[in-house]
């Protein structure tokens, strides 16, 4: 149940990261009244919980991989 519960988490901050990006990169709704700084500080901390998720899953399969 830990490893379901830890790789949902992951899966679940993988989908906010990418949808995150997705409002950024091709909706106005993702800007909004934010300046240019905070456009991309956002689009940064994004991409850094994008790629946190993967290094998530990936260790979790690599160590329980039993658990897929």
């Amino acid at each position: 149940k830990l490893i379901e519960m830890l790789r949902a988490s992951a899966l679940a901050e993988k989908s906010k990261a990418l949808l995150t990006l997705d409002l950024l990169g091709t909706k106005g709704s993702g800007i909004g009244d934010h300046s240019t700084k905070d456009f991309y500080e956002n689009a940064e901390e994004a991409l850094s919980m994008l790629v946190d998720a993967d290094d998530k899953l990936e260790a979790l399969d690599k160590y329980f991989p039993e658990d897929l």
